[in-house]
């Protein structure tokens, strides 16, 4: 097997205090990699920012002109971190034979890439990162994060068990992911559908390195909801079943009104009947908002709008651009420095 060119494509959203160090600990995994010749020298690594506000892109072209292994993808405004994934997903499948994807925050183990490059070798078209140890979360995110994949696999949906967007994929694996043309993004149930050799590599998940979570509980929650809406009908199917039920009770009730109206044991209820009325209204409610949820995934489905749109790529190092050995320029703190 030829020597695979790898890229590592990493989202970011303000992460200029943490983009340093991932840096550093990447071109160190890609140095490593290259040395026991199992990636082509030609690999790199391509941080999307994501319309950052701070210095993030900044700092990837500072990175681009010291660091040989640096490239960038500078949208023109926040997409979102699956379009910002997805976009730079689908560049580095242009000249690369197989692509990593990692958040920039480095709870995902970068020691884990080589064995995903040894599994990728074996003949494995993609490789999920599953996180075996998530102590370093809170008990609620732990909680809620293995609750939501219980409740996906329950509802039929292909998803893999404490698997975030840290993965590998193949060229013809991203080739085919190109295909789906949904506006609705939630990779992390595309990529099964795709299909092809597939396996599986455990790491413990760390603490962030610096900066701040940019998923908080509203986030979270609104991507949770994304997933299963877009992935399952069985929520809208859950509504019809529950407005069978209510229908048989109210049969039921009915009946016994009528037999207690001909036995003469009436009894005026109000507060039954206001209770009735709060609980046959907020799930009517209930069921308009949950079919106007699928209604407005349509509505963003037929209009086709681009997901993103790239404002600027710096491809290659800014040596190997000039055609000629530049000189030497001072990288950040903590930054490999590499073929200057």
């Amino acid at each position: 097997m030829a020597t695979p060119i790898l890229t590592i494509v990493v989202p970011c959203y303000n992460e200029e205090e943490v983009l340093p160090e991932t840096v550093f600990r990447l071109s160190g995994v890609l140095d490593a990699l290259i040395a026991d010749q199992l990636v082509a020298s030609t690999s790199t690594m391509l941080f999307v920012d994501d319309g950052s506000k701070d210095a993030t892109w900044s700092l990837i072209e500072r990175f681009h002109a010291a660091n040989s292994f640096v490239t960038g993808l500078k949208l023109a405004r926040n997409a979102g971190h699956q379009s910002a994934l997805l976009a730079g997903l689908l560049h580095a499948k242009a000249y690369s034979d197989c692509v990593v994807s990692i958040d920039a925050d480095l709870q995902d183990d970068t020691d884990a890439i080589r064995e995903f490059i040894v599994k990728y070798r074996e003949g494995y078209d993609i490789v999920y990162g599953i996180r075996q140890d998530r102590s370093a979360d809170t008990w609620f995110k732990r909680a809620t994060a293995q609750g939501f994949y219980r409740f996906m696999t329950s509802l039929g949906v292909k998803i893999h068990y404490n698997h975030a967007d840290f993965r590998l994929m193949s060229k013809r694996t991203l080739d085919n992911l190109e295909k789906f043309k949904e506006v609705n993004l939630f990779l992390r149930g595309m990529v099964p559908l795709v299909g092809f050799p597939s396996t599986q590599v455990y790491y413990d998940r760390k603490e962030r390195f610096a900066g701040e979570s940019k998923y908080p509980l509203r986030k979270m929650l609104a991507f949770a909801f994304d997933g299963i809406t877009s992935f399952s009908v069985t929520p809208i199917r859950f509504v019809t079943l529950m407005g069978f039920l209510l229908f048989l009770l109210s049969v039921l009730a009915g009946i016994y009104a009528i037999v207690g109206k001909l036995l003469g044991a009436t009894v005026t209820g109000w507060t039954s009947l206001i209770l009735s009325v709060w609980f046959i209204g907020g799930v009517q409610l209930l069921a308009l908002g949950l079919i106007g949820e699928y209604i407005g995934k349509i509505y963003k489905e037929v209009k086709q709008r681009p997901l993103f749109v790239v404002e600027k790529a710096l491809n290659g190092s800014a040596q190997e651009q000039a055609g000629s050995q530049a000189p030497s320029v001072q990288a950040p703190a903590a930054v490999s420095v590499r073929r200057l």
